[in-house]
């Protein structure tokens, strides 16, 4: 992407290093692995294992169900939880050009559910949202605390709306054993600005030239639109935020500050990709 010119990184990742569990050594690549939650008071890894229980025909959030039910009592502490947000939004707080996320699996979850904290803390207290555009490779739906010390995930047909509303990125593979909570985390995104992309493989982030050059292409068609809208959209808070200075200067009433653009908002809509033809024909399958 940096060749590209479509973004520079900044790095946040877990802290608690696991081991995976028998039979998934390479499921997940090469060692060390980190998580970003501590899950070293039970077992990191029991959700892997009811995968294998899984019915065949379960829609995702009805799959996401599932699991919640059965690992009732079983749940992270919430304490856990918050602690792996803070971790994500240090490090926003530590470099202030951060305006888009990308996260793979545990991480996509821990970063499509920072994206709706965000929301809420502009609700609660008007903290301006960081987050404009999010990339989730096979990721999971946002959690929510519930109860005293239950975490659960916040499921489309469950919720009124969209739960994550800015641009979103969707990247999964059809073999992916957790296809179905990549899939319940896109149906909880905006549909008009959410984009999937199907890899044809696992649990992995692709890395092959096929899947990577196709994947560099499509990101330089979404994130142009979306830096652009942006812009509008930062031009235009800077008139809003100049208008209450130029009214108590007497220059213009109301009205003409209006019909001169000052209380103008800018609205763009980023339009969702069309695999359905052309070279991206085979590589989209849902």
């Amino acid at each position: 992407m940096k060749k590209r010119d479509l973004g520079e990184f900044t790095y946040s990742q877990g802290i608690y290093e696991v081991d995976p569990p028998t039979g998934w050594e390479d499921y997940f690549g090469a060692r060390p692995l980190y998580r970003f939650l501590d899950t070293s008071r039970g077992d990191a890894f029991e959700t892997l294992r009811r995968l294998r229980h899984v019915p065949h025909g379960m829609n995702p959030e009805d799959t996401m169900r599932m699991f919640q039910s059965e690992s009732h009592g079983e749940d992270w502490h919430q304490r856990a939880w918050r602690e792996a947000l803070d971790s994500v939004f240090q490090t926003l707080d530590e470099d202030e050009e951060i305006d888009a996320i990308i996260g793979y699996s545990e991480g996509a979850m821990v970063a499509a559910s920072l994206i709706v904290e965000e929301g809420l803390r502009l609700q609660r207290s008007g903290t301006p949202r960081r987050i404009k555009f999010a990339i989730f490779i096979s990721g999971a739906p946002p959690l929510k605390m519930e109860g005293e010390n239950r975490i659960t995930a916040q499921l489309a047909d469950e919720v009124n709306g969209a739960v994550i509303d800015i641009p979103t990125f969707h990247i999964f593979g059809c073999d992916d054993a957790f296809l179905s909570s990549a899939v319940a985390l896109f149906n909880v995104c905006d549909q008009e600005s959410a984009t999937m992309y199907d890899h044809g493989l696992g649990h992995i982030v692709p890395r092959d030239n096929e899947n990577v050059g196709i994947l560099g292409k499509v990101l330089g068609s979404i994130i142009p639109p979306v830096e652009e809208a942006n812009r509008k959209q930062k031009q235009a808070d800077t008139l809003m935020r100049a208008r209450p200075h130029m009214m108590r200067s007497g220059s213009e009433t109301d009205e003409e500050n209006l019909h001169h653009g000052v209380g103008h908002s800018v609205i763009d809509r980023i339009e969702k990709m069309d695999f359905s033809t052309g070279e991206f024909e085979s590589h989209h399958r849902i």
